[in-house]
């Protein structure tokens, strides 16, 4: 009788990372981190768009800090959308931090908040100001609440947490993008290279070689000062530096695999070379390309972090992890270190659990274990 326990090899590579913890362990952590960025705009206290409101009365408070907030409706409201969920909302009010305030008649009348119990400064506000009420009791208790900021203010009075959560995208989408432009850039020049041999493979390794040469932050520098600052620039250069690491194990693995006999049946069957790398070979020499993409993962974060400490990254006010670390790197040493800590923390731990997941799925795809 015929073992029906038996398993595709699919299915046994899975049970072997479902059975080590740090790998499952970094993917839930990814899993996680990928859906606060995503719904980062939901999650986060400053809903406004890249998280750019801040008030320099309460900037540089640290963690924990609260305050009073009197939100005054804006005249003109803007017009809302399902989109405002994922890139950020209009803003509907004008925000006023106070540290006090009293109604008198038609008149509420408000104290600014000042870090200097010295400085006072006092607005008022009408009751033409809050449409749709009747007295200013049932405004003040509408639009005056106690805000708290859980990770303190930046320099500008920005919520740090928001910045962090909306900062996340930048991190995390570059991964995303780099890697999908390094596996098509890769895979094409290693499949034409090991499977044609030749000319075509010596033209392949030259080129490969050549970018090998340079040093991976100078190229990916000289191509983003080519293409100019920004958002896509930096995906785009981070993706054309990786593709070699690709494109040499591609190569290698149809080198090992293209005189064996399901490659020489197709042949003899008449396919033409295109159908047998993309149905025949690849699918059967993605594992370790499968394993260099979490790895390129890590790395696409670390580049794109340098970057954006030297300027070149996403450029402001699209806040990003890499760029939080370059305006507060000087804080270290003073009484906020945090500033700086907190995102490098947060781009540490995410690249650790992108090369344990590769640890892990290098492991699980070893046939010899």
């Amino acid at each position: 009788k015929l073992d029906k326990s038996t398993q595709s090899l699919t299915g046994i590579a899975l049970q072997k990372f479902k059975r080590n913890f740090w790998g499952v362990f970094s993917f839930g952590f990814i899993v996680v981190l990928i859906l606060l960025s995503i719904f980062a705009y939901v999650l986060a206290p400053d809903n406004s768009e890249n998280a750019n409101w801040g008030d320099l009365t309460i900037r540089s408070q640290k963690p924990g800090f609260e305050v009073q907030m009197l939100s005054i409706p804006l005249k003109d409201e803007p017009q809302k959308s399902f989109w405002d969920f994922f890139f950020g909302s209009p803003q509907e009010f004008s925000k006023e931090p106070i540290s006090r305030y009293k109604i008198a008649g038609e008149k509420l009348i408000y104290t600014l908040y000042n870090d200097d119990p010295k400085v006072m400064i006092q607005k008022e506000a009408t009751l033409s100001d809050f449409p749709g009420y009747s007295n200013l009791e049932e405004v003040s208790k509408e639009y005056i609440s106690t805000q708290k900021f859980y990770l303190g203010t930046d320099k500008a009075g920005r919520d740090y947490l928001s910045r962090m959560l909306v900062g996340s995208r930048v991190s995390i989408s570059i991964g995303f993008v780099a890697v999908i432009i390094s596996l098509i850039v890769g895979i094409f020049f290693g499949a034409i290279g090991g499977y044609y041999g030749g000319k075509i493979d010596a033209f392949v390794m030259w080129l490969v070689n050549i970018i090998w040469s340079i040093p991976t932050l100078l190229l990916v520098i000289a191509i983003t000062l080519s293409l100019g600052k920004g958002f896509w620039q930096v995906f785009v250069a981070v993706g054309l530096t990786m593709w070699v690491e690709v494109a040499r194990v591609v190569r290698g693995q149809i080198i090992s695999v293209k005189e064996m006999q399901y490659v020489t049946a197709a042949k003899a069957l008449g396919y033409k070379n295109l159908r047998i790398i993309v149905h025949h070979i690849l699918p059967n020499i993605m594992a370790p390309v499968i394993v260099i993409s979490a790895a390129n993962f890590a790395s696409a974060i670390l580049v794109e972090s340098g970057l954006s400490f030297l300027g070149l990254g996403a450029q402001p006010p699209v806040p990003s992890w890499g760029g939080m670390i370059k305006d507060y790197y000087g804080d270290i040493i003073l009484d906020k270190p945090y500033l700086a800590m907190v995102p490098g923390l947060a781009i540490m731990f995410l690249t650790l659990a992108f090369m344990m997941m590769g640890n892990a799925l290098r492991d699980a795809l070893d046939v010899k274990n």
